[in-house]
């Protein structure tokens, strides 16, 4: 269990997963990464570094939750770990997509603006970041499938924000499901809104570019971390755990990545859900240089880097998304296309799915909820299909079937 407690409240024997909260006037902010608070001393040089709030995981502590911590409900919370997306779900993926939607577009414009007024050498306005970062979060919380069937829409004009979009709604979704609390979620979210926002300052010719870039173009791309750093330097609302999300999120574990070569002791948690979130929506999205590929092969790529992502977390993000992630367009055994709309957390590869195509005669058919985990019915996931083999438009797809 993921608490968050005052530096305060602190005793050797916990575990500290990441510090959320440090005194602004500490100039030098440390990014500080996860570890067992073996004595007192430590305690003494994290007061002294002005930290003043920590997140506590529990269940890597040698030490019990404080008595005024613990959940009323044993049962009740046990149930609740065991399956975590299910006990979330406050309201319909067809309630909150129509809201969804609707504040996925608005994000969009709105990030497109800022990002513009970057590059054209104007001040950040951080305060639109932290309303979308807010909203996002939100509607996590009422439906995690809604946001994230949306990061499914495509279009390599507007990676750039679009990346800052999705990537805010993955660390959300995948945060949720970890067990963070609300307010560690939101600087999960607002820290992948702000981890790319140096790219504004990265010549964009390059960014745009169709074909391979060179090594000296690579080298400039490599300086958006610095760029990042620089834009939030100051503002107001920035904690340690969004900064280390954004100077960490290219290392890997083995310490071939950049900008500072870190290897795996030391790079914290949220630095590690950041690098595996980044390269899923990279892999997966329309860029000039690129056609999206499909999750599945996505979450591949990351199962066998095991020296670049850290494994458990990555087998963790696999069975928050599901094998077919929602807003994923699968071939069935009856030669139906089918939109998955619901993941499995017990079992990824038979999520919820909506029927709608006749692959084999190429027509639409009556819509059909289906739930393949059901034993009643033998139907089973054939592969992921891309919604243009069979010239299909995804957006107009998701508005007919979800909008109410």
């Amino acid at each position: 269990m993921l608490i968050t407690l005052p530096i305060s409240e602190l005793v050797p024997g916990m575990f500290v997963d990441n510090v959320t909260k440090q005194h602004e006037s500490i100039s030098s902010i440390k990014i500080k990464t996860s570890g067992l608070v073996r004595d007192k001393s430590i305690i003494k040089r994290l007061v002294t570094e002005g930290v003043l709030e920590l997140l506590i995981d529990f269940t890597k502590s040698d030490v019990e939750i404080p008595a005024k911590y613990k959940p009323k409900n044993k049962a009740k919370v046990a149930s609740s770990q065991e399956k975590p997306a299910k006990a979330a779900l406050a309201i319909s993926v067809e309630q909150e997509f129509a809201k969804a939607s609707v504040s996925y577009e608005q994000h969009n414009r709105k990030i497109q603006a800022l990002y513009g007024d970057l590059t054209a050498g104007l001040a950040l306005n951080i305060n639109v970041l932290d309303e979308i970062a807010g909203e996002i979060v939100a509607s996590v919380f009422r439906n995690p499938n809604a946001m994230t069937i949306l990061t499914r829409l495509k279009d390599k004009h507007s990676y750039n924000w679009r990346h800052m979009i999705n990537c805010a709604i993955f660390a959300a979704v995948f945060a949720k499901y970890l067990g963070y609390e609300e307010p560690t979620v939101q600087q999960l979210a607002m820290g992948a809104l702000l981890h790319d926002l140096g790219q504004a300052k990265v010549p964009q010719g390059i960014l745009s570019k169709q074909t391979k870039v060179t090594n000296n173009e690579f080298a400039a791309i490599k300086k958006h971390v610095v760029q990042s750093l620089g834009l939030v330097k100051g503002e107001k609302g920035i904690t340690p755990l969004m900064l280390d999300m954004i100077v960490n999120h290219h290392e890997r574990l083995d310490g071939s990545g950049y900008p500072r070569g870190l290897n795996a002791e030391k790079l914290s948690r949220p630095a590690r859900i950041m690098a595996i979130v980044d390269v899923y929506d990279a892999i997966t999205a329309d860029r000039p240089h690129q056609v999206g590929d499909e999750p599945i092969n996505a979450l591949r790529y990351l199962l066998a880097n095991k020296q670049l992502f850290d494994a458990e977390l990555v087998q963790h993000f696999i069975k928050c998304l599901g094998v077919h992630p929602v807003g994923t367009i699968v071939k069935l055994t009856n030669e139906r296309l089918a939109l998955v709309l619901e993941g499995n957390n017990l079992n990824p590869i038979k999520p919820k799915v909506k029927l709608f195509y006749n692959a084999k005669h190429g027509h639409h058919v009556t819509p059909k909820d289906i739930d393949l985990s059901d034993l009643s019915q033998e139907l089973k996931i054939i592969a992921s299909v891309k919604p243009l083999d069979y010239q299909i438009n995804l957006s107009r797809l998701l508005k007919e079937h979800l909008l109410l």
